[in-house]
C-alpha cells in the first residue's frame, strides 16, 4: 500500500479513542495513531541491510505479523494510555491499529504477501480479493505510477478519512 489507508486507519483510531478529549489532544493522537499505523514499515530499512524481501525479517515479513501487532500494540498502547489515564482504550486501538497494517497488505495485488503468522508460519499471505494496487517502494513513489496508487487508495479510504476529519462536538468538561 501506498500508507495513504494506514495513516487514515491510525486518524480513526484517534476519532474513536479521544472522542470526548479537546482539541489538542485529538490532534496529537492523530499523529501518535497514525505514526503507529505505518510502524511496520519501518522493515523497508531491510532492503538496505540487503536482507532479502522473502527473509523472515524482510519487507512485510515478521514486522507485519499479527504476533508483532499484538506484542508492540500493547506496550505503546500501554504507554499511552498510562499517559493519558485511558489504559483500556489505548491498548485495544494500537493493537488493532498496528494488526490492520498487515492485513491491509493482505489486499495488495502484488509483491510476495505478508506473514501474518509469524513465527509460527513463513507462509505469506493475501487476501483471496486484492483490490489495492501495490505503491512502488522509495523513488518510485514520484512517479505516474506512484501518484496513480496514491489517488486510488485516497479514494478507497475516503469514507473513513471523512470520519476521521468530521467536525467534532465540543468537548465535555469535567
Amino acid at each position: 500500500m501506498a500508507s495513504v489507508g494506514h495513516v487514515i486507519v491510525g486518524m480513526c483510531a484517534a476519532r474513536v479513542v479521544c472522542a470526548t478529549a479537546s482539541r489538542r489532544e485529538w490532534l496529537l493522537s492523530m499523529v501518535a495513531f497514525a505514526a503507529v499505523a505505518m510502524l511496520p514499515d519501518a522493515d523497508v530499512i531491510a532492503f538496505m541491510l540487503r536482507i532479502p524481501y522473502a527473509a523472515p525479517w524482510g519487507h512485510r515479513g515478521a514486522s507485519h505479523s499479527l504476533l508483532l501487532a499484538l506484542l508492540v500494540g500493547l506496550g505503546i498502547g500501554g504507554g499511552l494510555g498510562w499517559l493519558r489515564g485511558q489504559l483500556g482504550r489505548y491498548l485495544v486501538a494500537s493493537v488493532l491499529v498496528l494488526a490492520s497494517h498487515g492485513l491491509l497488505d493482505t489486499l495488495t495485488d502484488g509483491g510476495l504477501g505478508v506473514a501474518l503468522l509469524w513465527p509460527w508460519s513463513k507462509v505469506r499471505f493475501f487476501a483471496p480479493v486484492r483490490p489495492i494496487p501495490v505503491a512502488p517502494i522509495g523513488l518510485g513513489m514520484l512517479s505516474e505510477r506512484g501518484l496513480s496508487v496514491l489517488l486510488t487508495e485516497t479514494l478507497y479510504f475516503l469514507p473513513l478519512l471523512l470520519l476521521a476529519l468530521w467536525p467534532r462536538t465540543r468537548a465535555t468538561r469535567g
